[in-house]
């Protein structure tokens, strides 16, 4: 017999489940939407719900099993929580800066080249 009750397997096998669910939700996301800007989303929200749910399985297998509140497994969405929009912005932005350098005509303009070029227009204080 099982050192954990059958319900706790059947939460962690349910909370397993639904993460593998957000994770095919991200890959179709990510195949159908057309460029990158919009396939950046997808994955970023989906993702960041699935490995909740496999934190929360492990949280709640771990404790039961070891007979104490295992909080451990919830660090790796915690880390997730604080690195994963660094790294989009920073993706984002090379993105943006690879546009503009190929010349890439429907990219936005560099802020600071629309802030020169409204102070030219304005004239001299």
């Amino acid at each position: 017999m099982s050192a954990v009750p059958f319900w706790v397997e059947l939460v962690v096998a349910l909370l397993l489940v639904c993460s593998g669910v957000f994770v095919v939700i991200a890959a179709t996301g990510f195949l159908r939407f057309p460029g990158f800007f919009l396939r950046m989303h997808p994955p970023a929200l989906t993702y960041t719900l699935g490995s909740w749910c496999v934190a929360l399985a492990g949280a709640a297998y771990f404790s039961t099993l070891e007979g104490r509140l295992a909080l451990h497994p919830l660090l790796i969405p915690l880390f997730l929580a604080i690195t994963v929009p660094v790294t989009t912005l920073l993706l984002a932005r090379v993105a943006l800066f690879r546009r503009r350098r190929a010349g890439t005509p429907d990219t936005p303009p560099s802020l600071v080249a629309t802030q020169s070029s409204a102070d030219d227009t304005q004239g001299p204080p």
